[in-house]
C-alpha cells in the first residue's frame, strides 16, 4: 500500500512523457519496416548519462540485448537509445549480431557519439533479419527535438500489437531541486516477466552514479515490471533502460543520501504506471486486473501468490465473463507453491466479499457481476498469517487474443 507521505512527495506531471526531464530529445519516423506506422525511434541526452538496464530472463536473448550490455559495460554511460519495431532481430545468428552492432554504429555516427554511448533495442517478429538499408535510411531521417510531438513520435515508433502509446511523468523535490522522471513503454503480448515482450525507457534529470541507479532499478523492477502478466510467455527482447543525466543539479544520490527513498519511490511510481499500462493493453484485453495479496509471512510469498492468481487463465476468463467465480482464485492459490492455511483465507472482488475464513460468503451475484464489468477489477486476498503483502497486474483473456496471435505474421 502507498503511504500518505509517499503520495505527497511524488507528484504526477500532467501530460508527462519521456521528455519531461531536462536535457533529453526524441524522435520517431516511418522507415518502411511496417506498412504505414512509424517504426524507428531514438532518445538522446544532451550529455553522457548514468545508465542502468534490466533484461529478459529467457535463455534465448536477441542480439540487441548483447549489444546494449556491451555499450554499458565499456564506460557505464549512455547518451542515446536507438529502437526499431516490426523486427526483433532474435534467433538471427552471427548476421543478426553484426546487424545490431551496425545499427549502433550508424546511429552513433548520425548523432556524433562514440559507438558505446548508444544502446540498441528491437521488437517485432522473431527469426527475421533486419532490413539494414531501411534501418540506416530511417536513422538518417531522425531529427530529435524536445517537443511533445517528438515524444509521441517515439512512443508510436516502438509499438507492435499495442493499441495505445504508453507514457507517464513524475517529479519530486530532492535537495531542494525539482527532479523529474519520464517514461515510455511498449508491450501487449508475450507478457510474463522476468520480463515480457516489453521495452521500457525511463529518463531522469537526477544526479546519480550508474551503480546506484542499477541497484534502484533492480529493486523496483521486482515489484513492478516483473509483477505483470498477459499470457504466460516470456519474450527474447525484453529490456528496461534508465538514463540519468544529472541536469536537476541535486547532490549525487546514493543509498546513504537522506532522500534516497524519495528517488526510489519516484522510480517505482514511474515503473508501476508503465507496467499497469502494459497489462491493461494486453492483446485483446478489455479489463485491467489487479490482485492484492495481504496477511502473508513474507513479501516474496505474497508476490508469488499474486502473480500466480493473475496468471491463471481460468481467473482471466472468469473476469472477462464478469463471473464471480472465487473458486478459480483459490484454485490458483493452491498451486502457487506458497504455504497458507485455507481456513484463514478471505477473498473479495473489490469490496464484495465472496469467501470468508475458508468458507463461502453470502453475496449478491448481481452486484458482483456489475462490479466485474468495470474496466479495472481488483481481487483482494487476505491470508491472516502475517503483515506482508504483494500486488500483481494482468488482464482478462478474450476471444480477440486468439485472433491476434493466430495471424501475427500475416
Amino acid at each position: 500500500m502507498k503511504t500518505l507521505q509517499k503520495v505527497e512527495r511524488i507528484q504526477q506531471i500532467k501530460l508527462g512523457n519521456i521528455l519531461s526531464p531536462s536535457g533529453f530529445k526524441a524522435a520517431g519516423v516511418h522507415a518502411g519496416l511496417r506498412y504505414s506506422k512509424k517504426d524507428i525511434g531514438v532518445i538522446l541526452s544532451e550529455t553522457p548519462a548514468a545508465c542502468a538496464a534490466v533484461y529478459t530472463q529467457s535463455a534465448i536473448q536477441a542480439a540487441p540485448l548483447d549489444v546494449t550490455r556491451d555499450s554499458i559495460t565499456i564506460e557505464n554511460k549512455l547518451q542515446g537509445v536507438i529502437v526499431n519495431s516490426a523486427c526483433a532481430n532474435a534467433c538471427t545468428g552471427k548476421k543478426g549480431m553484426m546487424d545490431a552492432y551496425e545499427m549502433r554504429k550508424h546511429a552513433a555516427s548520425q548523432f556524433g557519439l562514440p559507438d558505446h554511448y548508444m544502446a540498441v533495442a528491437s521488437t517485432g517478429v522473431i527469426g527475421e533479419f533486419l532490413p539494414m538499408d531501411k534501418i540506416k535510411a530511417g536513422i538518417e531521417m531522425l531529427c530529435p527535438s524536445e517537443s511533445i510531438e517528438s515524444a509521441e513520435d517515439f512512443e508510436t515508433a516502438i509499438l507492435t500489437t499495442d493499441t495505445i502509446t504508453k507514457n507517464c511523468g513524475y517529479q519530486a523535490i530532492i535537495d531542494g531541486k525539482v527532479v523529474k522522471m519520464g517514461g515510455a513503454a511498449k508491450g501487449s503480448g508475450m507478457i510474463h516477466p522476468n520480463m515480457a515482450t516489453m521495452l521500457g525507457f525511463i529518463t531522469t534529470d537526477a544526479a546519480i552514479e550508474s551503480q546506484d541507479l542499477q541497484a534502484a532499478l533492480s529493486q523496483v523492477t521486482d515489484v513492478t515490471f516483473n509483477q505483470i502478466t498477459v499470457d504466460g510467455d516470456t519474450s527474447t527482447n525484453d529490456m528496461v533502460i534508465v538514463l540519468a543525466n544529472g541536469e536537476a543539479g541535486n547532490n549525487p544520490l546514493t543509498p546513504e543520501h537522506p532522500e534516497w527513498d524519495t528517488f526510489v519511490d519516484l522510480l517505482r511510481e514511474t515503473s508501476e504506471n508503465l507496467a499497469k499500462q502494459i497489462a491493461k493493453d494486453g492483446e485483446g484485453a478489455t479489463k485491467l486486473i489487479e490482485v492484492n495479496v495481504s496477511g502473508m509471512k513474507t513479501q516474496p510469498d505474497a508476490m508469488k501468490m499474486a502473480k500466480t492468481i493473475i496468471g491463471s487463465n481460468l481467473v482471466k476468463t472468469a473476469v472477462y465473463g464478469s463471473d464471480a467465480n472465487w473458486g478459480r482464485v483459490i484454485a490458483a492459490m493452491g498451486r502457487s507453491d506458497v504455504p497458507f492455511t485455507p481456513e484463514k483465507v478471505n477473498i473479495s472482488f473489490g469490496e464484495i466479499q465472496v469467501f470468508k475464513d475458508g468458507e463461502p460468503a453470502s453475496f449478491s451475484e448481481e452486484e458482483a457481476k456489475l462490479y466485474l464489468e468495470n474496466e479495472t477489477v481488483v481481487v483482494n486476498v487476505e491470508l491472516q498469517e502475517g503483515d506482508k503483502s504483494g500486488t500483481a497486474w494482468g488482464c482478462d483473456l478474450t476471444y480477440d487474443y486468439v485472433k491476434i496471435n493466430a495471424s501475427y505474421r500475416s
